[in-house]
């Protein structure tokens, strides 16, 4: 089953569960992508020297080292 078809399962059986029960399905919503958020981040931040080249940057950004995306790539 694809991720169209689940949407229009899930569609299907919202439209049937009383208002206490679409409660605690979107309760439960919020805390999966709450979830899949937390470990998104936590695998960027597993990454080797990620917070220091990442401040580093933020720096370059303050201090105006920077250059256009356009003298990066021209071919986009």
């Amino acid at each position: 089953m694809n991720a169209s078809q689940l949407r229009q399962e899930i569609n299907y059986n919202l439209e049937r569960l009383s208002p206490d029960n679409l409660k605690i399905v979107a309760e439960f919503l919020a805390y999966l992508a709450d979830r899949e958020s937390e470990l998104a981040t936590q695998e960027i931040l597993d990454i080797p020297d990620f917070i220091a080249s990442f401040e580093r940057g933020k720096q370059d950004v303050a201090e105006g080292r920077v250059k256009t995306w356009r003298n990066i790539r021209s071919d986009v």
